[in-house]
């Protein structure tokens, strides 16, 4: 990814000075743009697997939450069972200790009533320890009816069965404190286990998006330069294409003068996104430059664009221009006739190489520019099918 990134960067800062080949900037594009497509789908393979395992998390962690809080929830009614079971078991013990104060209660008139003649046994049953050592006494001394014996009984009875159930709540209430305190913890671990993949959920979804733009950026640069250099080829077909159907720009059999001998190297019309207003002959410097008709010289020196520049003025009221020229012969208000030298082709003013700008214009200077093809055949002059 580093080199990916590396590489779009150099992509990126590189792109205002224009390389020699711009076919050579595509290239490097469309490879950045390949490994960054590579790095966005392992990437969003990650993000895919990290989503996943979030949602797993996230389940698991809602699930821990509900078992805490049943665990929690069996807890406080295990806790209120234990409770009832020890209030139970109380009155149990208050019972059987009425029940013990009866039985005391009992030998004390017994002896009372005898006159002493119990007095022994009153001191036996003073001296039991306990609910069930006084009923055992009481029951083998026969100081008891049937009826408090059996209600003894059922007391004590009744108090061991409590005995058990307050034992029986009292381990329910740990095992429940006990499996609360494991919910928790297991409530705890999957909602930490959740925390992480949310983070690397993030992290990677973070990682996506900067991938994302780091694309975006590339494919934007990319078709940038493609546009480059689709125009750069069409430019240069159009020049390969011109060069190979040059022709020398030559007096035809009709009598026409040519404004310069030479090749054609552009047309008129729309070239690079804008328009070029008129034919360029290329040749070297200091070849002549001749008005294929005669006329009147309106201007003749410095010119915007075409460094230095000839107008003249025709018959027919056109005007034909010939720019970038090295050298002037003519000034302004001198007439010329048809083939007469009125300059040399030059490589002033916005010139990409030696070459003779050629206009034609009507209804006055800059009125019209119209394509000079048909005006020079008019005048016998033919560009050989170049334009």
């Amino acid at each position: 990814m580093a080199a990916t990134g590396a590489a779009l960067g150099l992509l990126l800062t590189a792109s205002a000075p224009a390389l020699a080949d711009p076919a050579d900037d595509v290239a490097a594009a469309e490879a950045a743009e390949q490994g960054l497509v590579a790095e966005v789908e392992r990437v969003k393979a990650q993000v895919a697997a990290a989503e996943e395992q979030l949602q797993r998390m996230t389940v698991e962690a809602e699930a821990a939450a509900d078992a805490a809080l049943v665990a929690q929830a069996e807890l406080a009614a295990a806790q209120q069972q234990a409770e009832l079971a020890a209030a139970e078991l109380q009155a149990a013990r208050d019972a059987v200790a009425q029940a013990q104060d009866e039985v005391v209660e009992l030998g004390r008139e017994a002896y009372m009533g005898s006159q002493g003649e119990l007095a022994g046994t009153a001191s036996v049953l003073l001296d039991s320890q306990g609910p069930r050592e006084v009923l055992e006494r009481a029951a083998t001394l026969d100081l008891l009816g049937d009826q408090r014996a059996e209600t003894l009984e059922e007391f004590e009875l009744l108090e061991t069965q409590e005995a058990a159930a307050d034992a029986a709540a009292r381990a329910a209430v740990e095992e429940r404190d006990a499996a609360a305190r494991a919910a928790a913890e297991t409530q705890a671990a999957a909602e930490a286990r959740l925390a992480q993949a949310q983070a690397e959920y993030d992290g990677v979804a973070a990682e996506k998006a900067r991938l994302d733009e780091q694309l975006r950026a590339a494919e934007v640069e990319l078709l940038r330069l493609r546009g480059v250099a689709d125009a750069e080829a069409a430019y240069a077909a159009q020049q390969s294409a011109q060069q190979q159907a040059a022709v020398n720009v030559q007096s035809a059999a009709g009598g026409g003068i040519a404004p310069a001998t030479g090749r054609v190297t552009s047309c008129f019309g729309p070239r690079w996104g804008t328009m070029h207003q008129g034919v360029d002959i290329a040749a070297p410097i200091g070849t002549p430059v001749y008005a294929p008709e005669g006329g009147v010289v309106l201007q003749a020196g410095p010119a915007s664009g075409f460094g230095q520049a000839v107008y003249v003025q025709h018959d027919d009221g056109r005007i034909t221009l010939y720019g970038h020229v090295d050298t002037f012969t003519v000034s302004a208000g001198q007439v010329v006739s048809a083939g007469q030298q009125i300059a040399t082709v030059g490589n002033k003013g916005q010139s990409t190489g030696p070459h003779l700008h050629f206009e034609v214009h009507e209804g006055g200077l800059y009125a019209s520019r119209v394509n000079p093809v048909p005006w020079l055949q008019a005048h016998g002059v033919s560009l050989g099918g170049a334009c």
